[in-house]
């Protein structure tokens, strides 16, 4: 039966907004990661079959194909192509999970999947925004057919965190608990480093600057709301963020010709989508329904990494799965190390197979809520198990 093996998976530090990448070109940001996998593997560049690059708002240095370009000022072979793929913040994500597609289905043997995105230079919705300079429709009040679905909802995902924090009956106190706890995670990850296998140094810069050492629970409390009378503020949302993460994903055939013990299998990939107006909740059903496909339930998973987009996301999604909150986020997650749009699920993959070789666990499960109200999910099973 065809296999799909993760080899390796590995990010930079993450930037934050204005901070040590903020000035990097992102063909060259995406090339740092590139260069590194094909390097630390000792592989033949011009073996790799496809480059598949997650990224959103692709303007400016994120235009023209970003994974290709990447892939060209890494300084590897023309012939290999690239493609970049736009899946909101699961982005990267779905590229590890095209990448596994193409191995299992017997069309390629090694895909070097992941994303990058600087949003310090571009804005998130940047695409939309520059839209509108030149008199285009939004995506969502310019459609009639959406219109006639949906209303003149507004579509948010401000306020769809702000709509599930008052469904699911989360205080604010309890998303600053849970955020306070990111940082605090985070942190201690960095100082017993446990981020160093998993990040590629960038000129001297090695550590995750989105961290706050000084941040308190009586300081989120002294944040103004992100709209009145609400209970989301800064600290309870993931970081504008810069980085990017890669992955290289290869068939059996591939391990076995060249002597390659893979780190993990990919034992499970997916995708599904909730209703578009609430758009976070996402992760919910994705999830569900990964486990019945698998026949694992939610005791069998080591670890999990759930994107924190907003801490009431994760909230939620702890509430319906009833996962144990020690396995979810151990090392901290957005709130606290940032969100790098187009690069996070690959960074989130990295977390994941590094710290489960660290914990000899089996099986982690990774997923993330996305624009659309899309959600993918992947499990992996480490084969490094002492």
């Amino acid at each position: 039966m065809a296999e799909a093996y993760l080899l390796d998976a590995l990010r930079t530090p993450i930037g934050r907004r204005g901070g040590a990448l903020s000035a990097m070109h992102s063909a060259d940001l995406g090339a740092h990661v590139i260069k590194e996998a094909v390097r630390r593997n000792g592989i033949d560049p011009g073996l790799v079959d496809d480059v598949i690059f997650g990224c959103t708002d692709t303007l400016g240095s994120q235009a023209g194909n970003i994974a290709r370009t990447a892939w060209l000022a890494s300084g590897f072979p023309d012939h290999v192509p690239g493609v970049t793929i736009d899946r909101q913040c699961g982005s990267s994500q779905q590229a590890v999970t095209f990448a596994a597609q193409a191995v299992l289905s017997g069309t390629m043997d090694l895909v070097l999947a992941g994303g990058v995105q600087n949003m310090s230079q571009i804005p998130i919705s940047a695409a939309m925004l520059a839209g509108r300079e030149y008199g285009f429709e939004d995506p969502f009040s310019g459609s009639k057919g959406w219109q006639e679905r949906y209303g003149s909802t507004e579509v948010s995902q401000f306020r769809s965190a702000e709509m599930i924090a008052e469904h699911w009956n989360l205080s604010r106190e309890a998303m600053e608990e849970f955020a306070y706890r990111s940082h605090q995670r985070a942190i201690a990850a960095i100082e017993a480093g446990r981020f160093d296998a998993e990040i590629v140094p960038v000129d001297g810069f090695r550590h995750d600057e989105g961290p706050r050492r000084d941040t308190s629970l009586e300081k989120m409390a002294g944040l103004k709301p992100l709209s009145d009378g609400g209970r989301l503020t800064a600290a309870v949302s993931s970081q504008i963020s810069d980085g990017a993460s890669a992955a290289l994903v290869a068939s059996g055939d591939f391990v076995r010709e060249h002597g390659i013990t893979p780190r993990a299998r990919i034992h499970h990939v997916s995708v599904r989508a909730a209703d578009p107006v609430w758009m976070l909740t996402g992760p919910i059903p994705a999830t569900a329904h990964a486990l019945r496909k698998t026949g694992l339930g939610v005791r069998d998973i080591d670890l999990f990494e759930v994107n924190e987009a907003f801490a009431s996301v994760v909230l939620a999604w702890l509430d319906e799965t009833g996962a144990d909150p020690e396995r979810v986020n151990v090392n901290g997650g957005g709130i606290a190390l940032g969100h790098p749009i187009g690069a996070t699920g690959t960074k989130l993959l990295a977390t994941l197979l590094h710290e489960l070789e660290r914990r000899g666990g089996r099986y982690g499960l990774q997923t993330m809520c996305e624009g659309g109200g899309t959600a993918n999910v992947t499990i992996i099973e480490s084969l490094q198990r002492t």
